[in-house]
C-alpha cells in the first residue's frame, strides 16, 4: 500500500535537495535557453511551416528534460543515500515520490520554454488553446513516467551518461510523434473532436508506464 504522506516526505526530500545543488533546475533552464538562442538564430526571418515548428518545440523540451531528469536516481548513487532510502520507504514509495517531483520540474520547464518559444518565435500562435493545454499536461506526465524509470535503470550501470539517451529515444518516440502532431493540430486551429485519437494515445501511453513502473520497480531497485 502507497502511503500519500510518505510520497510526500519524499517529494519534499526532492524539493529540499534540489534547492541546495539547484542541479536540474539550472541544467534544464541553461538548455532550454541555449537550444531556444540557436534555433531563433537558425530561422531567423524565414517562413517555417507549424509542423517544423511544433516537432523543435518538443525536440527542445525532450532534450532538456534528458539533462535534467537523467540524475534522478543517480545523484541517490553518488552520494551514497541509496541504502538509506531502500531502509526507511518501499520502493514504489521512492519511485512516486520521485515521478511527482519530476513532473513539477518538468512543467517548471515546460512553461518557461513555452513562454520564451512563443514570444520569441513569431510563426508558432496558439489558436486551440484547449488541444495545446492537455497536450503539454499529458505530454509533461509521460515524459517524467518513462524518464523516471529509465534514470533508475541507468543509476545501476557502469555508463550512465551515454546509456540514458540511447535507452530514451525509442521509448518516448510514440510520445513525441503523438505531442507533435497534437500540437500542430493546436497550432492549425484545430477542433478538440479531431486531437482525440492523439490524446488517447497519450492516456494510453501513460498508463503502460505507470504499470510497468509499478511492476519492474521493486526488482530495479532492490537490485
Amino acid at each position: 500500500m502507497i502511503s500519500a504522506a510518505a510520497v510526500r516526505t519524499i517529494v519534499l526530500k526532492e524539493f529540499q535537495s534540489e534547492l541546495r545543488t539547484r542541479y536540474a533546475l539550472n541544467a534544464l533552464l541553461m538548455f532550454v535557453v541555449t537550444t531556444l538562442s540557436i534555433v531563433l538564430f537558425s530561422v531567423g526571418s524565414e517562413n517555417v511551416s507549424t509542423d517544423v515548428l511544433s516537432g523543435i518545440l518538443w525536440i527542445i523540451i525532450f532534450f532538456s528534460s534528458m539533462s535534467g531528469l537523467s540524475r534522478t536516481f543517480v545523484s541517490e548513487e553518488e552520494r551514497g543515500t541509496t541504502m538509506t532510502l531502500q531502509l526507511l520507504a518501499p520502493p514504489l514509495v521512492v519511485f512516486f515520490g520521485k515521478l511527482v517531483f519530476n513532473i513539477v520540474l518538468l512543467f517548471i520547464l515546460n512553461v518557461v520554454a513555452i513562454g520564451l518559444y512563443m514570444l520569441l518565435i513569431g510563426g508558432f500562435a496558439v489558436k486551440s488553446y484547449g488541444i495545446f493545454c492537455l497536450t503539454i499536461g499529458l505530454g509533461t506526465i509521460g515524459l517524467a513516467s518513462a524518464s523516471t524509470l529509465i534514470a533508475a535503470i541507468i543509476s545501476k550501470a557502469n555508463t550512465k551518461g551515454t546509456l540514458y539517451p540511447v535507452l530514451s529515444f525509442p521509448i518516448m518516440l510514440p510520445l513525441l510523434l503523438t505531442v507533435i502532431t497534437a500540437t500542430r493540430r493546436s497550432v492549425e486551429g484545430a477542433v478538440f473532436s479531431e486531437a482525440i485519437g492523439e490524446f488517447q494515445v497519450l492516456f494510453s501511453y501513460i498508463v503502460v508506464m505507470l504499470a510497468v513502473s509499478y511492476i519492474v520497480f521493486d526488482y530495479i531497485w532492490r537490485d
